[in-house]
């Protein structure tokens, strides 16, 4: 049995391999945000991975931003999420729902006009984003959050984290990566706040501490995980304190005997080069559960990594797209059929998205 197939046990959740299917952002939740049959179906066929988390999935309206993406606020969400999780259940799977407010990355069309939030007022560096599957946008120079404001923003990821558990999820994860609103206030390219939440390392570690905290009041902490992105540039993220910034974020979130840490180590997503990238084995040093590892690992180096001791659990994403079974592929050695055309990743349609067959024994 390779390293990837053998069992991880989350404190009574049991993982009955370690490929984890990463998040993937598919943009089939229509205007309503509610998840639907497709998405049910699409998880389903992708249940024997380890460990599934979903894609990114909005906490509040504020958090929301991406055309088609599913949110989970409102009880009809959580009715539509259930038949997620029912469906991958009675498949044998396990799910993790990922909380997720894009602050500066949304766009003010999505907002009835009011402008993103998000831990300052500077607007992104690049060439815009979607606000419907065709029309990209500028990005904006977004609101500052009022200090009174935030209080209100932890009680959106706890309300969130209460709905994923009404709708039968097995954990969540937060999402504090690729240059959302747990990023824009970790980093200091992106935080230049003077009062609690900015200024020192600390201070700017202080929101997602306490959503984490505030997480875990629902949850127990060995069902959350936390996703941390500290070589990234997606988002126009990466801080000349980076690695004094993560190490502290990490030690932080050590201390909550958390489900898992993953972490983004890997350069395929872009890296900002502005020192040498975090590893795993870095992260091992200060953060004592486990480690998930991902961006670009093929097969052969998830089990180097898990063999070694650098990674728990390793995460895939883009093959997991046109190989729903991708873990019986890797159990078996069964070819890998090839990475689907990014024109179809977020159409609104099953092409691209649940057609792509199991693999047939000759």
């Amino acid at each position: 049995m390779s390293n990837l197939m053998s069992p991880f046990d989350f404190h009574g959740l049991t993982l009955p391999n370690r490929v984890v299917m990463a998040p993937l952002t598919r943009g089939r939740a229509g205007e309503t945000r509610v998840p639907n049959s497709l998405m049910t179906e699409y998880y389903r066929q992708r249940a024997s991975a380890g460990l599934i988390i979903t894609e990114a999935t909005a906490i509040s309206p504020q958090g929301y931003g991406w055309p088609n993406a599913p949110a989970v606020y409102s009880p009809e969400m959580v009715e539509g999420w259930k038949h997620v999780t029912d469906a991958v259940h009675e498949a044998g799977g396990r799910i993790f729902l990922q909380l997720w407010h894009m602050g500066r990355q949304s766009h003010s069309s999505f907002h009835n006009g009011e402008l993103p939030v998000s831990a300052s007022a500077i607007g992104i560096v690049g060439d815009g984003t979607y606000v419907n599957s065709k029309t990209k946008l500028p990005y904006e120079v977004p609101r500052a959050l009022e200090t009174h404001e935030i209080p209100g923003v932890v009680n959106d990821y706890k309300h969130a984290a209460q709905n994923a558990k009404d709708a039968g999820f097995d954990g969540v994860e937060i999402h504090g990566a690729n240059g959302y609103l747990l990023d824009q206030f970790l980093q200091s390219k992106s935080n230049h706040r003077t009062d609690d939440y900015g200024g020192s390392i600390e201070n700017r570690a202080r929101l997602l501490l306490e959503v984490t905290d505030a997480v875990t009041s629902i949850w127990p902490s060995t069902r959350v995980g936390v996703r941390l992105s500290p070589n990234g540039v997606y988002g126009d993220m990466g801080s000349p304190d980076f690695r004094e910034q993560f190490t502290y974020a990490g030690t932080e979130l050590g201390k909550r005997d958390l489900a898992y840490l993953h972490v983004m180590d890997g350069l395929a997503f872009g890296f900002h080069k502005l020192g040498e990238p975090m590893t795993l084995e870095e992260f091992r040093k200060f953060f004592p559960g486990p480690l998930m590892g991902n961006c670009g690992y093929t097969k052969e180096e998830g089990d180097t990594a898990i063999e070694s001791g650098k990674a728990d659990l390793v995460a895939y994403g883009r093959p997991f797209i046109s190989n729903p079974d991708l873990a019986e592929r890797f159990e078996h050695n069964w070819p890998l059929a090839e990475t689907a055309p990014m024109n179809v990743w977020y159409s609104n349609e099953a092409e691209g998205y649940t057609t792509f067959p199991a693999y047939q024994l000759a």
